[in-house]
């Protein structure tokens, strides 16, 4: 590593913790040039994911693609960054042990919306509506229902 101050490349490692995350490490570290302490942080590299997307075109996976369409369902609703973090790498990983190295955009979604089904429905059903191409309001309803099973009866039906 180089020493953000003199560019030195001669450091040594003061402390290194596991992220809360569990899938990186920061390590604080001190150059042994000019005495600078700074931190680090070292992620795993993954092997390239290849998304097949519904029409059949391929392109790399994009951890940050995933991230803006979770953080977009879940914009105002009360889940933090970091819970935001765990989903992603916790449906990264289910992929990674699913798929070797193509996968399904549909598996992507289908993995993301279990997550977000349990942590926040509205979040849930923000993005299942984007995800699973909801056309009027009656599919929505249909959604809402699934999740409140006990209440449907409850939920209006709009008139067609």
């Amino acid at each position: 590593m180089r020493c953000p101050k003199c560019t030195s490349i001669e450091d040594k490692v003061i402390d290194s913790r596991i992220a809360r995350d569990g899938n990186s490490i920061r390590r604080r570290r001190e150059c042994l040039e000019c005495g600078h302490r700074y931190t680090t942080n070292e992620e795993f590299v993954r092997d390239t994911l290849v998304v097949i997307k519904r029409d059949g075109r391929q392109e790399p996976f994009s951890r940050e693609k995933l991230v803006g369409a979770v953080r977009a369902a879940c914009h105002k609703r009360p889940v933090d960054n970091e819970q935001i973090g765990m989903l992603i790498e916790d449906v990264i990983d289910a992929v990674e042990a699913q798929y070797e190295s193509q996968v399904p955009t549909k598996i992507i979604g289908e993995h993301v919306m279990q997550r977000l089904r349990k942590m926040d429905q509205v979040a849930y059903v923000r993005f299942a509506s984007v995800y699973k191409e909801f056309r009027d309001v009656s599919e929505f309803v249909d959604e809402i229902s699934s999740l409140a099973p006990h209440h449907s009866s409850d939920i209006p039906k709009p008139k067609k």
